[in-house]
């Protein structure tokens, strides 16, 4: 059978997708995504009115719902990469783990790419779900053209990278409960003020170049191209896989360096 992965890798690829989903909590974390798509795709369906090209977000207000998905699917990747890494130190079995794995290089190119993949099949079935709760319960209240479809793509390029990032900072942390804090604490509290005091010193565009402003940037389709914290959407997207490509390999670099 042809893969496009070398075939050494798949054993261990399908041993760290294997346990992801050996684990009930995991599968729920999985699911959230999805059941987010659903609901707040149709609540926000039905409760907006015609669509208005000049309106924000660009792609019309009853697709809201998706954004709120795709920020659960972005939550739960960064989740799941923290799991799969820094889970493993919680649970003291990451030396086991190398010991059956002994090539590490390997090791966390399978974790990195069993993430980034899980990540991309939630993305993939939380966007499907949206989209047909948009066609059924929100005619006339949404464009379907080339800004929805940026949107749609990019969410699923943002999803692996907060996969791969999740992963790497678990690699750094060596621990779940601080990764969490972390990534959860610098997306919703720290970042934001951040944009907020930069703002008001007239340094707004020096926050562009930070993770969740890119993720911000990447998915929005240009609906915030006004404000200056954040950058247009192909440069906000290259500035992300920037960061998941420093913080993968600083996390590569410990597991590879460091005793376990």
């Amino acid at each position: 059978m042809t893969t496009v992965l070398p075939e050494d890798l798949l054993p261990g690829l399908d041993a760290e997708t294997r346990k992801v989903f050996t684990l009930r909590p995991n599968r729920l974390l999985l699911v959230g995504p999805i059941a987010v798509a659903l609901v707040a795709t149709l609540i926000t369906a039905l409760m907006s009115g015609r669509y208005d090209p000049t309106g924000q977000p660009v792609t019309g207000a009853a697709t809201i719902g998706l954004y709120l998905a795709l920020v659960a699917v972005f939550v739960a990747a960064a989740l799941l990469g923290i799991g799969v890494t820094g889970g493993e130190y919680k649970r003291k079995t990451m030396a086991l783990t190398a010991l059956f794995a002994p090539d590490r290089d390997r090791l966390v190119i399978a974790k990195y790419a069993a993430v980034a993949g899980i990540a991309l099949v939630v993305a993939v079935v939380a966007d499907v779900v949206a989209m047909l709760v948009l066609a059924a319960a929100g005619r006339g209240k949404f464009e379907f053209g080339w800004p929805l479809l940026e949107v749609l793509g990019a969410g699923l390029l943002v999803a692996m990278c907060w996969a791969v990032l999740g992963a790497g900072i678990g690699l750094l942390l060596r621990t779940t409960g601080a990764a969490v804090w972390l990534v959860l604490g610098w997306a919703f509290v720290l970042e934001p003020l951040i944009w907020l005091v930069a703002k008001g010193f007239g340094a707004g565009g020096l926050t562009a170049v930070l993770p969740v402003s890119s993720t911000v940037a990447g998915v929005s389709a240009g609906s915030f191209d006004e404000a200056e914290v954040f950058a247009p959407t192909p440069a906000a997207l290259v500035v992300l896989l920037l960061w998941t490509i420093a913080v993968g390999a600083a996390g590569w670099w410990d597991l590879r360096n460091r005793d376990l």
